[in-house]
């Protein structure tokens, strides 16, 4: 069985549009497209931001900002969360995060917050705490490391031939 097969009764299915079937059709000779001009032609297609020659949207609003593409996406989980996911003395890290599905998005650092009460003792291991957090799992008697972040991007170290020193001399 195929998904094509099944076909819900609510919906009837819609015939298609038969073009150049005779005049009697209602969309014969030209086929809806009309006389002449660009959109009669065959191959043509235009812009969905095209608004027949007015300012279009997308140009008529203004912009503002940019997105940093080189900015590390930092995961967040609050204490909270951690108290009713896992069982004292139990080990929390980016790794067992991830493996269990907890925090399904792709990141580069994990942020524990404080949001929440802890009283099962864990030990915590992410990149970043916020005081609140690192206060909560210290006072539950947990552990916390520090993991080391992401390097950062270091491109050229060298510099160019114009800016490098001593480049010619012999």
């Amino acid at each position: 069985m195929n998904l094509t097969d099944v076909i819900s009764a609510n919906e009837p299915k819609k015939t298609k549009k038969r073009l150049g079937r005779g005049t009697g059709s209602g969309l014969g000779k030209t086929s809806g497209r009309g006389h002449k001009g660009q959109g009669s032609r065959s191959g043509f297609s235009m812009s969905s931001l095209f608004e027949g020659g007015q300012m279009p949207v997308v140009r008529r609003i203004p912009k503002r900002g940019f997105t940093n593409s080189f900015a590390k996406k930092v995961a967040t989980i609050n204490v909270g969360d951690l108290e009713l996911l896992f069982e004292a003395n139990e080990e929390v890290s980016p790794a067992v995060l991830t493996d269990g599905k907890i925090i399904k998005e792709k990141f580069d650092e994990l942020k524990i917050l404080g949001y929440g009460e802890l009283t099962k003792p864990l030990k915590v291991q992410a990149h970043q705490f916020s005081k609140s957090a690192e206060e909560a799992v210290k006072k539950a008697g947990g552990e916390i490391k520090i993991l080391p972040g992401k390097k950062k991007l270091v491109r050229n170290k060298m510099g160019t031939r114009k800016t490098r020193k001593n480049f010619d001399k012999k």
